[in-house]
């Protein structure tokens, strides 16, 4: 085609033909220019994909990664409801002074050094921005939810570092109410004394807020892995 085209240009030449070589010319270039667009398109079109596909890939393992923090959570918000009754039991326990059910509270006061603590899989928008992924997430909605759940995330470390530094402040206390390893009482008098029924209504009232904030990331889990999901409809 290149040939031909070179000789068609060659005789308009020869013959001093010029207006139609001119013409020729002018022909030539819209091709080229026809040619290099139809490159650039195939190009684009490719790069689409490839972005397409990347996308794919990524919201797939953000969906798995925030299915992995829901189940860990169904776990924690298990873990957290455990101490409810006995802790409210406990508190009755102690206002009522039953001694007979002293070997049952000692037991029970045991089990306020224990705290569910949600080790979530990872950061999961901070790493998605610092690794550049979120030029990935065109659909600003999805953006919102991770980010609103990372927070969500930070405040329940918050209310988990809290309750640890509860227990912390406790355990010299408790260790002289009550044997750990066996669960028996070691101090009746302050087994029974109000700073212990104190302790138990703080974590309870802790657990409240843990059990709250649980299952408001469970919500926000299950609506950002929907619009995922939706969003992964589009581009398949």
């Amino acid at each position: 085609m290149l040939r031909f085209l070179r000789a068609f240009r060659q005789r308009l030449l020869a013959e001093n033909r010029l207006s139609k070589y001119l013409l020729y010319a002018v022909g030539e270039i819209v091709l080229v220019v026809i040619g290099i667009l139809i490159a650039l398109q195939i190009n684009t079109w490719n790069n689409d994909q490839m972005e397409k596909q990347a996308a794919v890939i990524f919201y797939q393992n953000i969906i798995q990664q925030l299915r992995d923090d829901r189940g860990n959570l169904m776990g924690q918000i298990e873990y957290n409801n455990r101490y409810y009754a006995p802790f409210e039991f406990a508190i009755r326990t102690i206002d009522s002074k039953n001694l007979s059910q002293k070997d049952s509270l000692s037991s029970i006061a045991v089990h306020l050094s224990d705290y569910s603590d949600f080790d979530r899989e990872g950061n999961i928008y901070e790493t998605i921005v610092a690794s550049g992924d979120v030029q990935l997430i065109h659909n600003d909605q999805i953006k919102g939810r991770l980010r609103n759940l990372e927070e969500t995330y930070l405040y329940i470390n918050r209310i988990e570092s809290i309750q640890l530094q509860f227990i912390m402040q406790l355990m010299p206390e408790l260790l002289q109410m009550v044997q750990l390893t066996t669960g028996k009482p070691v101090d009746i008098e302050k087994l029974f004394g109000v700073e212990l029924q104190n302790s138990f209504a703080i974590a309870l009232r802790l657990m409240g807020e843990k059990g709250a904030i649980y299952d408001r990331a469970v919500r926000e889990i299950d609506t950002a892995i929907m619009e995922i999901e939706a969003e992964l409809g589009r581009l398949q």
